[in-house]
This record gives structure tokens, sequence and C-alpha cells, in this order.
């Protein structure tokens, strides 16, 4: 598909079929969803932040399935101001008493920082993206360190729940306590 100068499709009616083979896909999965009434708590208590890198597959890494946990996806598996809501919200609503912030391996946001992530968006689109926290840091253990003291010691979460920092290798599949 070819895309302007902003990156939306040049064509308008390109949106009309853009998502149509994830809207079959989802009628296929539809067909034999069985969890109907779910009531939305994390029956296993543990809330997970984690990469949005497509290589973790967060409830199989851990032996947990539907229903167990909640995720929350940030790049880097950085707590951001919205996990941090997301954790707030889920230590006060959703049965959760166990977080696991995980970073991982071979991440985008761990081979620079935000000024050489702002300025590969600058010269692939022309995009000014001065303005967002990507949170990028090659430091990783400390970086998570401090994103999990910033739980430990938050008053809505630290007295709630049970925080640990750990870190995915995404080539063996194990995960491994840093903090």
């Amino acid at each position: 598909m070819e895309h302007s100068p902003d990156h939306r499709p040049a064509h308008p009616e390109g949106l009309s079929d853009a998502f149509d083979d994830l809207l079959a896909n989802n009628k296929k999965f539809a067909a034999s969803f069985d969890q109907h009434g779910f009531d939305g708590i994390a029956h296993a208590g543990v809330l997970m932040i984690t990469c949005m890198d497509s290589r973790i597959v967060p409830l199989e890494m851990v032996g947990l399935t539907f229903g167990d946990a909640k995720i929350i996806r940030t790049p880097g598996g950085r707590v951001t101001t919205s996990a941090l809501a997301g954790c707030i919200a889920g230590v006060h609503l959703l049965n959760v008493n166990r977080i696991m912030v995980i970073p991982h391996s071979r991440c985008a946001m761990a081979a620079t920082d935000d000024d050489v992530i702002i300025d590969h968006i600058r010269n692939a689109s022309g995009a000014d993206a001065s303005w967002v926290r990507f949170g990028a840091s090659a430091d990783q253990r400390r970086t998570l360190h401090r994103d999990v003291e910033k739980l430990r010691n938050h008053p809505l979460v630290g007295n709630r729940a049970v925080v640990g920092g750990f870190y995915y290798d995404v080539d063996t599949g194990l995960l491994e306590r840093w903090d």
C-alpha cells in the first residue's frame, strides 16, 4: 500500500480493507470462543509489564492462561505513566497482588536512548517526535531497578503487591530474576 508523506494511505478506500484479514481471523476465533461471562479480574493475582515486542508471549512464558493475569505492554517494558495507572487499578480493583516488570534481550529500546530514536523517526519520516519520551536506555538493569522501586515505593501500589524485576531472553525463552 502506498503512503503519502504523513503516512496515511494515499487512497481512502485503502482504509476499508486494511483490516479485513484480521477481521476474518477474528470470526474464526469467535466461532470457538468459550470464555463468555468472564469476570475480568486477575485470577492468579498477576500483572505483567513487558515490552510490546511480538517475540514475547506473556502468559505462556510463566505458565498462565486466559484470565490469570493483566498484561501491560510498553516500549521496552517500562513503567510509564499509563502503566503505573494500570498497576494502581490492578491492585485496587482487579485482584492483583504480584507485579512483574519484564524487559528483554535484543530490545530496540535498550540499544540506544530517546534522542537517537527521535533522530531515527525524523530521518525516516520527517516527523518531529521530540516531545515523546520513549524511556529508551542501554542500561536495562539500572532502568529495571528504578522502575521496580517506583512501584514498590508508590503509596497506591507498594503496600498492596509484591513487585519483582525480571529479564526475558527472547532467544532461549528463559526468565531471570534481576530485582
